[in-house]
């Protein structure tokens, strides 16, 4: 479906998507657009469907590619939440749709709007951003033995550099003085250990803001209990996903909180929550987290001015009392309202700003300033050596030494022997309990050794009658190690 609005008399305007989705979708979508277009939002509106009727319809990725060339051609989603469908075999469209369009940042205002709405942090005001395609959620998942499954952390420089500047670029256009990084770089000294290094390089690079770093651990509960310490947080994916609902929760709601995917040509615009089906259909639901998206989305196509009277009417109905069922309290609210008339209450405040909370000033805005990812030249490489995962149903990691060492020769070394993660040979502890997944590590006896020889040993082993389930090759980068040590090592 496709259909014009919101001006009859504008000049130019902007093309984008929308998908109302399942559940309380339609109605919060709606209720939405209601409330652009009577602000005079200068879109037009191509509609499309996604999420359950297509999942259900036989398509696993719950899009069409028909669906898919119009996201494309217009750069600009709006999406509604959506039902993926109970049991296997279905594919998360957000993580999708993020992936295949290269919506590399996740970013999430969590500001406290108290005494208005209920929460026990009054100062809060937090910019999660957050990694948006990879880390664990690259989705690379094996089973290897009969007791053990991987899933491999993938970080990449560029993706550390992208995420990092846009935290800092957000900072600077909207007036923020702090960023922070959470990562846990003291156990995952690779992965996390380059997120921090990236965020130390390019921190440099704008001296005129704060930066600082926290362990993600402390760094959660310091959020959790003090927010107001923090301004602008950027973290790998994982760590973003939990912490930007955690974010939004002790602010008032994850129910108020919006969010944008922001990619190199592509954009996508959310509310944080679910599709709630057992609300759907009652004009119950409360349109804020869609509304905050679609703010966050004018914002990023130069609306800034429309953004802003939008965003100052919201504040204004949420100080005067106007709530839905999900925020409404006592003594606090003044009227409870349905999904359609809480769209109405703001649209009739379009032009007023609130008395008490922070009026927000988007309209001199500019658009951030992100370059391009730029390949620096490949650093000299050194093969040190090679790490065989095998499956053995042994206990005694003596027993599996005394078999493995028998493949060293005059290049290669048996230098010790893991299981999940922990160094049981040499000198481990008959205390450590052991799966049927071994690391046995060759190491060089002459610096580097060849691809040939990996290829020799993998033929060894699997003449000893053990199987190699994966190989993890051990280099060197200008010289320094670029593995992690054994636990114990």
């Amino acid at each position: 479906m496709t259909y014009r609005c919101f001006a009859s008399k504008i000049k130019s305007m902007t093309r984008i998507t929308i998908a109302k989705g399942d559940g309380i979708g339609p109605e919060i979508m709606d209720a939405t657009l209601a409330i652009l277009k009577a602000a005079n939002a200068q879109i037009e509106i191509d509609e499309i469907e996604v999420g359950e009727k297509v999942y259900l319809s036989g398509n696993t990725s719950g899009i069409s590619d028909e669906s898919w060339d119009v996201i494309r051609r217009n750069k600009v989603f709006l999406k509604a939440p959506i039902t993926t469908p109970q049991g296997g075999g279905y594919k998360s469209l957000n993580v999708t749709t993020r992936k295949f369009l290269g919506l590399y940042s996740n970013v999430r205002p969590c500001f406290s709007m108290s005494p208005f709405v209920s929460t026990k942090h009054p100062l809060m005001d937090v910019v999660i951003v957050r990694e948006n395609e990879e880390d664990l959620y690259a989705g690379i998942e094996h089973q290897q033995t009969d007791e053990v499954v991987q899933c491999l952390k993938l970080i990449s420089r560029p993706g550390c550099e992208k995420i990092v500047r846009y935290a800092f670029e957000y900072a600077r256009l909207y007036n923020r003085k702090k960023v922070t990084c959470f990562t846990k770089d003291n156990i995952m000294k690779q992965t996390d250990g380059l997120f921090h290094k990236v965020f130390d390089e390019i921190a440099a690079e704008y001296p005129d803001i704060e930066n600082e770093h926290w362990i993600v651990d402390i760094g959660a509960a310091k959020l959790a209990d003090t927010p107001e310490a923090f301004d602008v947080i950027v973290m790998p994916n994982l760590y973003g996903d939990i912490l930007s609902d955690v974010a939004a929760q002790i602010a008032g709601s994850v129910g108020l909180a919006g969010s944008a995917n922001i990619g190199e040509e592509c954009a996508m615009f959310e509310a944080i929550h679910g599709s709630a089906p057992r609300r759907a259909g009652q004009n119950l639901a409360n349109p804020s987290g869609l509304l905050q998206g679609a703010i966050m989305m004018l914002n990023h196509i130069g609306q800034n001015d429309v953004a802003e009277r939008i965003q100052n009417a919201w504040l204004r109905t949420v100080e005067d009392g106007y709530h839905t069922y999900d925020i409404y309290k006592e003594g606090v609210s003044k009227v409870k309202l349905g999904t359609t008339e809480f769209a109405q209450a703001v649209i009739e405040r379009l032009g007023q700003a609130p008395q008490q909370l922070k009026p927000v000033k988007y309209a001199a805005n500019s658009k951030l300033n992100l370059p391009k990812y730029v390949r620096k030249s490949p650093a000299p490489k050194e093969l040190q050596g090679v790490d065989l995962f095998v499956h053995w149903t042994g206990t005694d990691p003596n027993t599996l030494a005394d078999h493995v060492s028998k493949w060293s020769d005059g290049e290669v070394k048996l230098s010790m022997i893991t299981n999940r993660g922990i160094k049981v040979w040499p000198d481990g502890f008959k205390e450590t309990y052991c799966t049927d997944h071994w690391r046995c590590r060759f190491k060089a006896t002459d610096k580097v050794i060849s691809q040939h020889k990996i290829i020799q040993l993998l033929q060894t082993a699997s003449n000893s009658g053990l199987e190699v389930i994966k190989t993890e090759n051990l280099y060197a980068f200008n010289g320094v190690s670029a593995f992690s040590l054994g636990q114990g090592q």
